[in-house]
């Protein structure tokens, strides 16, 4: 399960329904469901791709350009918070114009700004631009829920979301193998141009695919509703929990991969550039882990899953202090395994939580999430600077620890609650 797990259309409107009651919907078997997911397969393919296309390549722009781990890991943090912040804006758009309309005005542009991101001459351009393209790339996560969701027979949702949901997570893993490889070769530049080229190829797809939407009309925004909608989410005191369980989850993932390559490429490893792009082969764990998170669930309940979450992360991090690759690798294993059980919880509990609003709430849970892979990545990368590895190890365990917090008050919360005779179905 990848960060855009989550996202959805986020906008309260006073126009036209966006389904009409005789809503024509596309099933498993016709044409117009093959390419309705092969189009936002490859819209996903093509987002993540490039939200991640500089963090393989961390230690190599460093060198190429002078640049400390902290500066470096711009690249990523400036993507993923512009993203964070214009996902609730871009929303409004395709409340207004249309999700197909936004889905490809946002990946043609996200795919056009990255075929100039590479002759960037210096990091101040190359983080502006990489921002500019954090906003473009907006449009998908924001929208593509929301259009399988109306277009989409209700039965095969689930799946075609499944469907939805590997393309963003292969989108995620191969930019970085990709121009781990390419940077090996060819250099940095060249690298990001090949994740931009493939981007291109997929949003042509995506616009050849995608069919046209039959079961919503574009009309009106309300922003007072909207804004409405939101407070009374931020106001809910679970609904805040599980937006900073995300926060902190994903700080520690963005600290972790963005840091990981440095310390790899140093010794006592010395692993060349192509070797650490391989690395994020790992990534393939979190498909399993958000798999698994659902029996975790069934058996254990929600605070449970997210204890094992913890246990997994926290484990996970102090093994990488070893000096054995084997050790480190396995490491990286249990805190990837950890994240994506403690993201695939928070944000399952945040949909069921929601009364009323379920989309916006789950795009708040979003934009805490990339917020926190902003800040992780930022600031591990600069406890690297300064105190190495265990400096990063440090700050993620803080956050964990966090975590651990958050849930154990919950736990008390619920074990006060049974004493009292009070429903519980309210927390964590």
């Amino acid at each position: 399960m990848s960060p855009a797990d989550t996202g959805a259309s986020t906008v309260t409107r006073s126009g036209a329904a966006a389904s009409a009651p005789s809503a024509v919907t596309l099933r498993p078997g016709e044409p117009g469901y093959r390419r309705a997911i092969l189009a936002l397969f490859a819209a996903g393919l093509a987002t993540f791709a490039l939200l991640y296309s500089t963090q393989a390549l961390l230690p190599a722009l460093s060198t190429g350009l002078s640049l400390s781990p902290a500066q470096a890991s711009l690249t990523v943090s400036a993507t993923t918070a512009a993203l964070a912040l214009a996902l609730l804006p871009v929303s409004a758009l395709s409340e207004k114009y249309g999700r197909t309309a936004v889905m490809t005005a946002s990946v043609f542009s996200a795919s056009a700004l990255a075929l100039v991101i590479p002759f960037a001459p210096d990091l101040t351009t190359l983080v502006v631009l990489r921002a500019v393209q954090g906003v473009a790339l907006a449009g998908l996560p924001a929208t593509a829920m929301a259009y399988l969701g109306e277009e989409i027979h209700p039965k095969a949702v689930a799946s075609a979301i499944g469907l939805y949901v590997a393309g963003n997570s292969i989108g995620g893993m191969s930019s970085r193998v990709l121009t781990g490889a390419v940077a090996q070769a060819f250099g940095w530049r060249a690298a990001l141009f090949a994740a931009g080229a493939m981007a291109v190829l997929c949003a042509v797809a995506f616009r050849l695919l995608i069919p046209t939407a039959r079961n919503f009309r574009p009309g009106p925004v309300s922003p007072a509703a909207l804004w409405r909608t939101v407070i009374g989410h931020l106001g809910t005191p679970l609904l805040r929990r599980l937006y900073l369980i995300g926060l902190l989850f994903m700080a520690v993932f963005g600290a972790v991969y963005n840091v990981l390559g440095y310390r790899l490429a140093a010794e006592p490893f010395g692993l060349s550039q192509t070797a650490i792009g391989l690395i994020f082969l790992v990534y393939l764990v979190g498909t399993g882990a958000s798999a698994a998170s659902g029996v975790l669930h069934a058996r254990l309940g929600r605070r449970g899953a997210l204890y094992v979450a913890v246990v997994l992360a926290a484990g996970g991090l102090l093994l990488t202090l070893a000096g054995s690759l084997a050790a480190v690798l396995s490491g990286l294993v249990l805190i990837t395994a950890g994240f994506f059980t403690g993201h695939s919880i928070a944000s399952g509990a945040v949909s069921r939580t929601a009364a009323t609003g379920r989309a916006q709430a789950s795009a708040l849970y979003l934009t805490a999430y990339y917020v926190g892979n902003s800040l992780g990545g930022t600031l591990g990368a600069s406890a690297f600077h300064t105190a190495g590895w265990g400096g990063t190890v440090a700050l993620c365990l803080a956050a964990v620890l966090g975590v651990a917090g958050i849930t154990v008050y919950a736990t008390r919360r619920a074990v006060a609650d049974r004493r009292l005779a009070v429903p519980a179905g309210r927390t964590v």
